[in-house]
């Protein structure tokens, strides 16, 4: 679905200008997405395995929700927005965790760049793991894996064709995020 998003310089400031997604991953635009990465005390990490029919890094799993901020909307209903729909999660502000803004830059075709400001979120999961209800038509799978397991596959690099590439410090800022938390 297209969508108007707010059009970032490339240091991620807001220009006041919006666009249409499709334009932004055109042109190579910057504009902001949220990243929520769900764990549980028992240092656990929720991920997603992308849907089969993404335009990028399909069946790849990545952050257990993400998506783009709407133009003009706030960070935090976008990321509340995006949790209710990806997983069926019902959350509050106060549920977020900022752990920071990250820049990437990703060319996937000529016509599909990717110049993106993940405002980036830690969330507890406080449910059971099967009440979460997937977006069928953007989310193949969600499970849950230890800490120590997804730290291995991505920073330890034992693994990396199974995640979409984000940079090892973003990776490595999650990880150390997480085990903040417990």
């Amino acid at each position: 679905m297209d969508e108007l998003v707010d059009r970032l310089d490339e240091q991620g400031n807001y220009t006041g200008q919006t666009t249409l997604k499709s334009d932004a991953h055109l042109h190579g635009i910057f504009h902001p997405t949220v990243h929520i990465w769900f764990f549980t005390k028992r240092g656990e990490v929720l991920i997603q395995q992308r849907g089969e029919f993404k335009d990028t890094h399909p069946l790849l799993w990545d952050v257990s929700v993400a998506g783009h901020i709407g133009a003009g909307e706030d960070i935090y209903n976008a990321a509340i927005r995006e949790v209710k729909e990806e997983i069926g999660l019902t959350i509050v502000k106060e549920d977020l965790i900022k752990v920071g803004v990250f820049k990437s830059t990703q060319q996937h075709r000529k016509n599909l760049i990717d110049n993106e400001y993940h405002h980036t979120f830690l969330c507890e999961l406080k449910v059971p793991f099967s009440t979460l209800k997937k977006q069928d038509s953007e989310v193949e799978a969600l499970t849950m894996i230890p800490l120590i397991t997804f730290a291995d596959e991505v920073w330890g690099l034992a693994n990396t064709a199974k995640y979409v590439p984000h940079s090892t410090e973003y990776y490595k800022t999650i990880i150390k995020s997480v085990k903040d938390q417990l």
